[in-house]
């Protein structure tokens, strides 16, 4: 299976000025369209990419504002803001019914498309999800979300990844090649298009899309992670219309699907493969 899915490498392209990453299918089954973190990017779901089976098709983009993406045009976007970025790029490669993956922030920008269009999104999973802060219009983030705009720009993207890397793993220490990853994708992103996806971050109120999503929804979490814990995980299981799966993963922070790609595979499959209603 590793051999296999070696084979089919991912290509780069961009539609609806989003970048992304693509890895052709069978068609047999539905893509999966995969949202990265306020830290992140497309790359980061590389490892699990090459764990997913090699007939699957895989969408995962740079959101806007990152790598070659376009900023959106809003100085402080919400989730709901990026969710109609996401439904102009799956308009544009002519993607009508996903599966439909986001980890940490991108959990929030699933989640408000899948409230948004319940009849494009047949699965949903959220890893490692961001509850958001409810923050309301014109109203200044808590001085945690500030600190992080606040950090990048006095530290820089490099600087910033050296200090914060390491607290997105469990066990970083014994994990060399998952933390130069994790560096990398963070001392990557563009200052501006972290500065949105932060003020998205305070902006966001994931338990209040959750209540409207009808998609089956799988949510898992890192047993050990310290940036979106355990606890809140279960709390966003806890409001879901429509529950699959909660889990959480032995061993694995934050980084769920760069320290444990084989496991989050399985846990797609299974959603995947599962009948509901």
């Amino acid at each position: 299976m590793t051999v296999a899915a070696d084979i089919v490498r991912p290509t780069q392209g961009t539609a609806a000025g989003i970048s992304f990453l693509r890895r052709g299918g069978n068609g047999q089954s539905l893509p999966l369209v995969l949202l990265h973190g306020i830290g992140s990017n497309a790359g980061s779901f590389e490892p699990l990419m090459a764990a997913l089976p090699p007939s699957s098709t895989i969408v995962a983009w740079n959101a806007p504002g990152y790598a070659a993406s376009a900023p959106l045009t809003m100085d402080s976007p919400t989730p709901r803001d990026y969710a109609m970025a996401l439904k102009r790029f799956l308009d544009a490669l002519g993607l009508t019914e996903v599966v439909l993956v986001g980890h940490s922030l991108g959990a929030l920008f699933a989640a408000s498309f899948a409230a948004q269009e319940p009849g494009r999104v047949t699965k949903l999973a959220l890893l490692s999800p961001a509850l958001g802060y409810r923050v309301a219009p014109g109203m200044p983030l808590p001085p945690a979300v500030q600190a992080r705009i606040d950090e990048i720009e006095s530290l820089g993207p490099q600087a910033l990844s050296e200090k914060r890397a390491a607290r997105l793993l469990h066990d970083a220490e014994n994990k060399p090649e998952v933390l130069a990853q994790v560096r990398a994708a963070m001392a990557a992103v563009n200052k501006a298009g972290y500065a949105q996806a932060v003020r998205a971050l305070g902006a966001g109120d994931l338990a209040a899309d959750l209540r409207h999503i009808l998609a089956p929804t799988l949510i898992a979490v890192g047993a050990e992670d310290v940036v979106t814990p355990p606890a809140n995980a279960h709390l966003a299981f806890t409001v879901l219309a429509n529950p699959a799966n909660y889990f959480e993963v032995p061993g694995a922070g934050h980084a769920l699907p760069q320290e444990d790609p084989a496991g989050v595979a399985r846990l797609l499959a299974q959603l995947i493969e599962a009948s509901h209603g």
